[in-house]
């Protein structure tokens, strides 16, 4: 039996966005399945990023790739900047396009107040 879903979340596992990320995915994945992965710096770690990708795309089917990255990020340190995040994020839609052409990929910045910033 086929287990598909719309989307693949991948965000930061840090605990004080967590009601910001639940409000977004209330609003914007209603009515969605979508896979969900925390890692610390989100895709920071791009390797790790890429191998969940491979597996959502070849067990769920994604049609959507969902990147968020957060302000003050403790994975970055003192490399936690905007510019530095929008590099990432715009790095790892890059990738994921090379590779999989097809997906839809939206990149997001969360600011300490809860807004969602698109890249």
């Amino acid at each position: 039996m086929a287990h598909i879903c719309d989307a693949l979340i991948i965000s930061c596992i840090d605990f004080r966005f967590q009601k910001y990320m639940q409000k977004w995915l209330e609003k914007n994945m209603a009515g969605k399945k979508y896979d969900f992965v925390g890692f610390a710096g989100a895709s920071k770690d791009l390797g790790t990023i890429m191998k969940q990708l491979d597996i959502s795309v070849r067990l769920h089917k994604i049609k959507q790739v969902v990147l968020i990255h957060h302000e003050d990020c403790g994975a970055y340190g003192k490399q936690s900047t905007p510019k530095r995040h929008a590099a990432d994020l715009l790095k790892a839609q890059r990738t994921i396009s090379a590779k999989y052409p097809n997906l839809s990929i939206s990149l997001f910045y969360l600011h300490l107040d809860g807004k969602f910033e698109t890249v």
